[in-house]
């Protein structure tokens, strides 16, 4: 298994491609006009303290105010808030907190009107950016993410990820931290810090210490709606989350971008700088890697699965909706319980996928199709189980109900990526819509595959759009002539300008059109 990222430069940002075995597993679009992310320490103003949602609004500089509950203060919220006061005053002047006493935790079940007030000053950080009509949402707990730790001020306590199985490692970590990091300041130790020794942790330590310096120091002369500790930009905190022995390369399209991923690389993981690559090839580089075609075909509202199958994507306010359907091809098995459960087994690997691809967030609601083997429901929701650990983000999977239906919950920060697949038809002109043409191609490949292979239909002719023909028919080494030498069999290809860019058919001997037989599509 291999993981690649391809990052593209445009004039408004830059897009983020994440491969795994060259197929799309993440994409991001990181604007220079976000200025919200995750992450990013602000100091902000309370600018409304509502008692009956027991949460306030504070004025960090978005057109919207943010939103702060009384839950996400933290116990040590006074101690944050006089460490603020003092710095403001020039009463401290360092970001050690060795010699700094913490103030009483407060009550987890009382009121925010006890401990803050309108036009107040605040520290907040961002931890959901802004989505549709919301503000962003904001926590004064307090934490700085590094390569193998999370530094969080005002806190002694050192922990743990999960993910660390291993007691005698697990020890090890807690131990080794324990004795290396600074008074006042509390860590979580991050999965990726497994098995590493103490003079990388160290330095990743070190680090976070200085940017905490540095928002110290900027806190001292700072105006209100100002931010005092910048988050990483989003190429940069991809590869501090996800960069591993696994990785292969590191493409870039962009001289600037290219020195600064090869700084960070060479301050996170030295051994790995040359895997980054700048990338000079005449076509763009997504579409030099394939990814935009993968775009095109994985952020429609229907979305195909391999072996067969398709998923139908529909959002609401409220929630997502994924329906599972079989399709016209995925037949082959001897019964309809082993094509349901093969079916949704791709289609789980398939939804895992699509929730990392699109970010998408809060209730997920995946419709399988129906199976009556207990064995068999299990098998899907331990594949979906699996399939998600290696989304970074949290989430819950819940098995499947006697409806087939499966419900997950997976933590949104980030507005959901859509991207436009659909396009202006060229022969109405826009009165109309076409999935997206690029795709056609495959389209027929695949019905082609299907008629040969599975229905053993013999001289098939197949009739396109003129500039279909010259795809298929231009070259030494056509597509049609793969076509003869994968079927063993000659293709007759014929234009017929009758047709639109996106229509086609198959002909028979008799010059009849065959039509592709339908498989087990509704639910059963």
């Amino acid at each position: 298994m291999s993981y690649e990222l391809v990052i593209n430069s445009t004039q408004s940002g830059c897009r983020i491609a994440l491969l795994n075995d060259k197929g799309l597993v993440e994409f991001h679009h990181d604007s220079d006009e976000n200025r919200f992310t995750v992450g990013d320490i602000y100091l902000g103003t309370v600018r409304k303290v509502v008692q009956g949602l027991n949460a306030a609004f504070i004025d960090i500089g978005y057109e919207k105010d943010a939103f702060l509950h009384y839950l996400d203060l933290g116990p040590k919220i006074k101690s944050l808030n006089r460490f603020t006061k003092l710095v403001q005053s020039n009463r401290i002047n360092n970001g050690k907190l060795s010699n700094f006493k913490l103030d009483p935790e407060i009550d987890k079940h009382g009121k925010i009107t006890q401990v803050l007030s309108k036009n107040q000053q605040i520290l907040v950080q961002v931890v959901k950016e802004p989505i549709s009509t919301k503000g962003p949402r904001l926590s004064c707990e307090l934490s700085i993410a590094g390569r193998y730790l999370i530094m969080v001020p005002f806190s002694d306590s050192v922990s743990i990820s999960k993910k660390i199985t291993n007691s005698g490692e697990r020890q090890r970590l807690l131990r080794l931290i324990s004795s290396i990091k600074p008074e006042g300041f509390g860590v979580i130790i991050r999965t990726v810090a497994e098995g590493k020794d103490v003079a990388s942790l160290d330095r990743d330590l070190n680090d976070l210490l200085e940017k905490w310096e540095g928002g110290v120091k900027k806190l001292k002369s700072a105006k209100p709606k100002e931010k005092i500790i910048g988050e990483i930009s989003r190429a940069s905190s991809i590869l501090r989350d996800v960069l591993n022995e696994k990785f292969d390369s590191i493409t870039v399209d962009n001289e600037e971008m290219y020195t600064e991923i090869k700084e960070y690389i060479k301050a996170i993981a030295p051994d790995k700088q040359k895997i980054v690559k700048m990338y000079n090839g005449k076509a763009k580089v997504l579409e030099h890697f394939g990814i935009e075609k993968q775009l095109k075909s994985l952020f429609g509202q229907t979305v195909s699965i391999q072996g067969g199958g398709y998923l139908v994507i529909d959002h609401t306010e409220a929630l997502h909706v994924i329906d599972v359907n079989s399709g016209n091809k995925s037949n082959s098995e001897s019964d309809q319980e082993t094509t349901a459960l093969k079916v949704n087994i791709q289609a789980a690997k398939e939804v895992a996928r699509q929730l990392r691809l699109r970010d998408m967030g809060g209730i997920i609601v995946v419709d399988f199709i129906d199976m009556r083997k207990a064995e068999n429901k299990k098998r899907v929701y331990d594949t979906m189980k699996e399939e998600m650990k290696s989304d970074r983000s949290k989430f819950t999977v819940l098995p499947l109900t006697k409806f087939g239906l499966m419900q997950i919950t997976r933590q949104r920060v980030r507005p959901e990526l859509n991207i436009a697949t659909r396009e202006k038809c060229p022969t109405c002109n826009g009165t109309g819509k076409i999935t997206a043409s690029i795709l056609v191609s495959d389209d027929i490949e695949r019905n082609l595959d299907h008629l040969l292979t599975k229905q053993n239909e013999r001289n098939i002719k197949l009739a396109v759009h003129p500039y279909l023909y010259s795809y298929f028919t231009k070259g030494v080494i056509s597509r049609r002539v793969k076509w003869f030498l994968k079927y063993s069999k000659w293709i007759g290809v014929e234009q017929d300008s009758s047709l639109g860019v996106t229509d086609y058919k198959f002909l028979n001997g008799a010059e009849e059109e065959i039509e592709l037989t339908s498989g087990l599509s509704e639910k059963e």
